[in-house]
């Protein structure tokens, strides 16, 4: 019936078949619509993979990008320039008030946690553990070589998180109480997780803010943080989950309203069996570890 609402009574046969196939291809190119899917470079791996299997078994046209991070994620999504935004960090009321339409949803798919990641002659050198008020005097530029520290003589580099990604908000709340209250600095800044990782691993004397998992204990290794007792809590997979590492953060699928279409059938994928496990690949917590704990 749609291929005779295409087709004019007037055309010979043989243009009407030609038309008439035509039409099923406008019809099916319509019928098959983009999944468009940005934000955080941390939660982009298992994102990433996921896409690349509903492709190939369900033919579905996925899109998926990280410009921006988080941040970028979340203002997307308010644009209406994507269908899901990808955070990891919580959503704040900043968004919702520039958002006032959109109705944000988070469908939190494992948890991860950020970790301050030096180069290894800083590991070598004896670096294993800071305190807040040790993070916060380098991030100021108070403390600018890492001897002061118990470390070898060497000037500190601090690779600087962009403001607006969720490894650094998470990092600000932490060390300042809110990402408001964190001072204006002029340091070296990065953006997502593998150029922070590559920079930290090149750069001698290097310090930055990355997620954890990315902290391969060869070319960057990272640093345990000192509670208020001075005793140093490392971001295992048992302190992530407990939420004793100070920087634990969940990571987050964002949708306007529930997920619906094609967006419902890529969360569902995620929080199912194999989603999960792509999850726990990616060195991230996946959601029945964290009860586990």
């Amino acid at each position: 019936m749609r291929i005779l609402a295409c087709v004019s009574t007037n055309f010979t046969e043989k243009r009407t078949f030609v038309l008439a196939v035509v039409c099923l291809l406008v019809q099916g190119l319509a019928s098959a619509a983009t999944l468009k899917i940005n934000g955080s470079t941390t939660v982009n791996l298992p994102v990433a993979e996921a896409a690349e299997i509903l492709r190939a078994e369900r033919s579905m046209v996925i899109q998926v990008d990280t410009q921006g991070g988080s941040a970028g994620g979340i203002a997307a999504l308010g644009d209406g320039l994507v269908q899901i935004g990808m955070s990891s960090k919580h959503l704040d009321e900043t968004a919702r008030t520039k958002y006032p339409n959109v109705d944000f949803q988070e469908t939190r798919i494992g948890e991860d946690a950020v970790a301050m990641v030096v180069s290894k002659d800083v590991w070598d050198g004896g670096v294993r553990a800071l305190s807040k008020d040790q993070v916060r005097g380098i991030y100021e530029g108070r403390i600018t070589n890492w001897q002061s520290l118990g470390g070898p003589d060497r000037r500190i580099v601090f690779f600087n998180k962009e403001p607006g990604r969720g490894t650094w908000e998470v990092f600000a709340h932490w060390a300042y109480g809110d990402s408001k209250k964190a001072p204006p600095v002029s340091l070296l800044e990065v953006g997502g997780n593998e150029e922070a990782r590559n920079k930290v691993a090149s750069t001698r004397g290097a310090l930055s803010q990355l997620s954890a998992s990315w902290a391969d204990g060869q070319t960057v290794f990272a640093l345990a943080l000192k509670n208020g007792e001075g005793q140093p809590i490392a971001p295992t997979a048992e302190n992530i989950a407990s939420h004793r590492y100070p920087m634990s953060r969940p990571l987050f699928l964002l949708t306007n309203g529930p997920p619906a279409d094609e967006a419902k059938v890529f969360i569902n994928f995620i929080l199912g069996e194999r989603g999960q496990g792509l999850v726990r690949k990616h060195g991230y917590l996946s959601l029945d570890q964290l009860k586990a704990w």
